[in-house]
């Protein structure tokens, strides 16, 4: 998908009474298949970790590929399950995403430790 299309239309009828969600299918084959995206190298530098949900697991991840110190890699896990949900890649890292995708783009995180907050 490139270009950050959307994977949710929002539409209404002309009262705006009615709306609907439509949800694009999660591959063209139907089997659950990730997508993998493209980066700017083949590096993967974590610039920033967060749980920001306080249960101990990692839900942002912000990555640099290329070693530039730059983000061009940001991953989310949406629901709380450990796992990344959407990645988005920033190629040109012009601050507008270049390809948005389900799952974790085959590129996933390390698994490290939960944080331990003093």
């Amino acid at each position: 998908m490139r270009g950050g299309g959307r994977d949710r239309v929002q539409t209404a009828d002309n009262q705006g009474k009615d709306e609907q969600m439509s949800q694009a299918p999660e591959t063209v084959n139907g089997t659950g298949a990730e997508e993998t995206v493209e980066t700017r190298g083949d590096e993967r530098v974590e610039l920033l970790r967060a749980d920001t949900n306080n249960d101990g697991r990692t839900d942002v991840w912000v990555v640099d590929t290329d070693g530039d110190g730059k983000a061009d890699l940001f991953q989310f896990d949406t629901d709380g399950d450990g796992k990344v949900d959407i990645t988005m890649v920033d190629i040109d890292e012009d601050g507008q995403p270049d390809e948005v995708v389900d799952g974790d783009g085959g590129l996933p995180p390390e698994q490290l430790p939960p944080t331990i907050q003093v």
